[in-house]
Formats: C-alpha cells, structure tokens, sequence
C-alpha cells in the first residue's frame, strides 16, 4: 500500500526530482486518495496487472485508489515530477457540482497529452498550487481545492486523446497471483523455493519469468516490499525497531536495519527522526 494523506490533511502537493533509471521497488496501491501528476522531464512506464501505460515529459497522469501498479523508468533521463494527492471528500464537492462524467472521463484515459501551449499553461497550475501548499496558511486547502477543480477543468478541456501507449495483459496470471501473495503474507517466512512450488514452476524457471516481468529479483522485490511496510509502520507506530523487524517478516532488527539503510540510505531509527524533524 502506498503511503498515506498525513492526518489532518485533505490534499497533498509536491515536487520530486529521481535520478535516471529509478524505479518504485515493489507494486502498489493508494486506499486513501486520488493523484494527479505533472511530468517535467523523464519518460515512465506503469504496470499493472492488466495493462501498461507509457508517459512522457509534458503529460499529466491520475491514479485512482485501488489501483495496483508499479512505475518504472522508459529512458536513461532523471524523472522530475509535480504530484498532487487528494481524498475522495476533497473531490466530492466537484463531482457533486459539475459532473460525474467529466471526472468518470478523466479516470478512465488516466494519461493526458497537450500542445506545446497548454503543457505549459497546466506546468503553471501545478507550480502555483506547489507555492500555495507550502504557505500552509488555515486557508490553504479551501484555495487549493478551488485551484484543482480549475486544474481538472482545463485538463479535461484541452486534452489530445491520442498517442497513449497501452500494452494489454504484461503480467501472467501466476506473476498477479505471487504479487498479491506477497502484499498480504509478507511477514510470513517466504522463499523462493515455497513461492516457486506455489506457481507449480521450477525455482531456476520461475525466477527467470519474475524477473523478466518485473524487471527485478524475487527476492529484491520481497525486501522491497517488506521495508515498505517497515516505513509506514515507523510513520504511523511507537514500536521498536525490533517489533518491526518481527512484524514485516525479518528475524532480527539488525537485518531490517541493513536492507533498510541498502534501500533508503537512512537506518530505521534516521527515517523516524527525520519525520519529526
């Protein structure tokens, strides 16, 4: 699950610059809220367990709640992105106001293209609404909802509705199956030896198809996963290190903590005292 809204907030704006190449380490889904992105430089590619989708610099992309995907990189360019997370409550008022079927529309092409013109016109939207949520003013979000609903608008007005790259069905069945074993056992003692005897392959078989599919290790992704959930629980939780450890899968605190500071370059107790900083 991807990380959640912060309490307290309803809406979420914010700019982030990742190196070439970099990827989301394990699928995910957001419960809690709805997206819509800006892509300033650098080519994506989103999988999911239907389809993929490609993007590029100069198209806005939505994610639904619910959606179970992974993006990974499409070149050898940095990714520099705008990000706008929003609750279902945020965006009732302009589904209840102005129609259902503009924003049904808008969820179901998810990738948006536009003229050189409108892409920056909609970069605009999206700096302005960046400066507007950092002043975090007791106004804020009531300007920043206005401020979306005037940024879907104008997406849904001024859209090119061609040239979206779709590849249907890039996972099998067996790949989905591991994948939601995964998300929901985690914490359970998982090799790729039980996993592989799972799919009714062979271990040397099954881990060609996974990584060729996911583009990573079984194993990599399984640590991926579990340091995922270590991040949320330090996030949303007082327990220590150890109980963390135990709870995402890993026999001791000092082998989370290593995986951990591999995968974030931080240790579990620096990303906790980052936060409250």
């Amino acid at each position: 699950m991807a990380l959640p809204i912060p309490e307290g907030k309803q809406i979420v704006v914010e700019r982030n610059l990742r190196p070439s190449g970099f990827c989301m380490p394990s699928m995910e889904m957001a419960t809690d809220h709805y997206s819509v992105g800006y892509v300033i430089m650098g080519d994506r590619k989103v999988i999911m367990p239907s389809e993929s989708l490609i993007y590029h610099s100069g198209d806005v992309t939505l994610g639904m709640p619910y959606m179970y995907h992974r993006t990974v990189s499409n070149s050898d360019i940095p990714y520099d992105s705008y990000i706008i997370k929003f609750t279902p409550e945020f965006i009732k008022p302009f589904i209840n106001q102005v129609e259902k079927k503009i924003f049904d529309e808008l969820c179901g092409q998810r990738v948006f293209h536009f003229s050189d013109e409108f892409q920056i016109k909609i970069e605009r939207i999206f700096f302005d609404m960046l400066e507007e949520y950092n002043k975090n003013s007791r106004y804020t979000e009531f300007v920043l909802q206005g401020m979306l609903y005037r940024l879907l608008i104008t997406i849904w007005e001024n859209k090119i509705n061609n040239n979206v790259m779709i590849n249907k069905s890039p996972l099998s069945k067996s790949i989905v199956d591991i994948l939601y074993y995964i998300e929901n056992n985690y914490y359970k003692k998982i090799t790729l030896e039980k996993i592989a005897q799972m799919a009714h392959f062979s271990n040397s078989y099954f881990s060609r198809m996974f990584k060729l599919q996911m583009g990573i290790s079984f194993t990599e992704y399984l640590n991926n996963v579990r340091v995922t959930q270590a991040k949320k629980m330090l996030i949303q939780t007082n327990k220590s290190i150890m109980e963390i450890a135990v709870d995402v899968g890993y026999c001791h605190g000092d082998y989370l903590s290593i995986q951990f500071k591999n995968k974030t370059g931080m240790t579990p107790s620096q990303f906790r005292n980052s936060l409250k900083k």
